[in-house]
């Protein structure tokens, strides 16, 4: 299993001890026992235990398409949903069944595009990006890498997904660069044409550049975000962007 940061970068500052908790005991250390119960079974666990507190969020979304991932079927999830309802309450598996019928039939209505497409890369795909989602035109996923020294993002775009318009402020350094590892994705810089990004390709974005990047419109897409350090460094996000022809 991965090492797990998500705790960190996203509550390190805040709740340092419950963002370690989190990444170091619950998913370095339970998750990781794989000799005494497997990841699919885990996932199984989980996927009951939130669908009993009714908590069918982002958070539990993840964990469907981690137990996706883990081996477990779309026939297996139905009956698994199906026997805890008598035990957990039927609005909560209502709602538990409605997003589980969209992870797995999104999956088999695509060919398992999204499978297909983690199998390319090392990386993880992450969790769904809902924090920036209104900043995208589609869904787009979120797998933190490293904060330790400099920020570092693994970002995937379903088809077709781009974000908005934005630019990257600083006093002094700052910018971004795009690290291309799966798919193949665009890139666009203010008064520029629309630039084709596949695996290996990398893309150095400075300070004060207004632009966009995603996905082709036929083709998953993934590539490491890495935040330049700078100072004053800040977003600013603009309008949206439009796809480019061909």
């Amino acid at each position: 299993m991965k090492k797990q940061t998500a705790g960190r970068m996203q509550l390190g500052e805040f709740a340092p001890k419950f963002a370690q908790l989190n990444d170091d005991v619950l998913f370095g250390e339970v998750w990781a026992r794989e000799d005494k119960l497997g990841a699919r079974d885990r996932s199984l666990v989980t996927v009951v235990a939130l669908m009993a507190q009714g908590l069918v969020d982002s958070s539990f979304e993840y964990h469907l398409m981690s137990a996706k991932a883990n081996g477990i079927t779309r026939e297996e999830i139905a009956e698994i949903l199906t026997h805890a309802a008598f035990y957990a309450g039927w609005p909560k598996a209502w709602a538990a069944i409605k997003m589980a019928k969209n992870v797995w039939t999104e999956a088999a209505d695509e060919g398992d595009a999204m499978a297909e497409h983690a199998a390319q890369m090392v990386f993880p795909i992450g969790a769904p990006n809902d924090g920036y989602a209104q900043y995208f035109s589609g869904r787009s996923y979120l797998a933190p890498l490293s904060g330790a020294q400099v920020p570092m993002f693994n970002v995937t775009f379903e088809p077709g997904c781009r974000n908005n318009w934005h630019i990257h402020h600083a006093k002094t350094g700052g910018g971004q660069m795009l690290v291309c590892v799966a798919g193949r994705g665009w890139y666009q810089a203010w008064g520029e044409a629309p630039q084709a990004l596949n695996p290996g390709d990398v893309v150095n974005i400075p300070a004060g550049v207004k632009h966009w990047h995603g996905a082709a419109a036929d083709s998953w897409f993934s590539h490491i975000a890495v935040e330049v350090p700078g100072e004053e460094c800040k977003n600013e996000w603009l309008e949206p962007s439009e796809a480019p022809e061909g």
